[in-house]
């Protein structure tokens, strides 16, 4: 799961370093919310998903966490390209906006209690060793 999530992380940091780039030659800055979104969503939540299940194994194991990984890397090219349509004038775009966010955001969730779970499980395992 570590390398998964760094090899798709790296892939992120390079879109958001060629839209930057892109924006900042031409001067056309319309497309910069979903600029920051795919440097904070793709590479620095990879980066960070990637050292959590680095620094906790046990949490990399799981079935939430490949569910996590997978809606995550699911959803976030569906909102940032539907969000780039978006903010280039296509008006349908806006329904697939909310869907890659809400899988997006459904992927976040179950890292959010995978995490609690396995931090809550080392905790239990820490007060019986005490």
């Amino acid at each position: 799961m570590v390398v998964r999530c760094l090899r798709f992380a790296v892939v992120y940091l390079m879109l958001g370093v060629g839209m930057g780039v892109a924006m900042g030659v031409t001067h056309r800055f319309e497309y910069a919310p979903v600029h920051a979104h795919v440097n904070l969503l793709g590479w620095v939540s990879l980066g960070l998903f990637a050292l959590i299940y680095h620094v906790l194994p046990q949490a990399a194991m799981t079935r939430l966490a490949r569910w996590h990984f997978w809606l995550h890397n699911t959803g976030v090219p569906v909102f940032m390209v539907s969000l780039l349509l978006l903010r280039g004038g296509v008006e349908g775009a806006e329904t697939f906006v909310r869907l890659g966010g809400a899988v997006t955001f459904l992927g976040l969730v179950l890292f959010a209690i995978n995490l609690l779970r396995t931090l809550a499980a080392a905790n239990r395992t820490v007060a019986r060793v005490e």
